[in-house]
């Protein structure tokens, strides 16, 4: 029933920025906390950046200090600030979705979004 869609990605030269969005659409019960994840070919699925429904913030060490992960209660929408990339940020980016709570949720995913850094 919850749709999210993602927009933004791209390519970019080492260093250079993309902002990258989530955007819900359906019936949310209670959303708990959405979220990032990346995986590039050949590598495993990686978790990028969460926020939880109280603005509580968890990023993975290879991004901190150059992504920021924020919220739009209003709209349901998650953005990822994504600064300084490099080429090993490559990858699809996908969205999550957790409704319900930390006990007992549902999570909803993104079709990805491609994020390429290269010169």
């Amino acid at each position: 029933q919850v749709r999210l869609v993602e927009s933004g990605g791209g390519l970019v030269h080492p260093g250079g920025s993309l902002r990258v969005s989530c955007e819900a659409s359906g019936t949310i019960v209670s959303l708990y906390a959405m979220g990032w994840y990346r995986q590039a070919p050949g590598n495993q699925r990686e978790l990028v950046a969460t926020i939880t429904s109280s603005g509580k913030t968890n990023y993975a060490d290879s991004v901190k200090g150059r992504f920021t992960i924020s919220r739009d209660a209003v709209k349901k929408t998650a953005v990822l600030q994504m600064n300084n990339l490099k080429p090993e940020d490559t990858a699809v980016y996908s969205c999550y979705l957790d409704d319900g709570s930390s006990d007992l949720y549902r999570r909803y995913w993104g079709q990805g979004t491609q994020v390429s850094v290269s010169s």
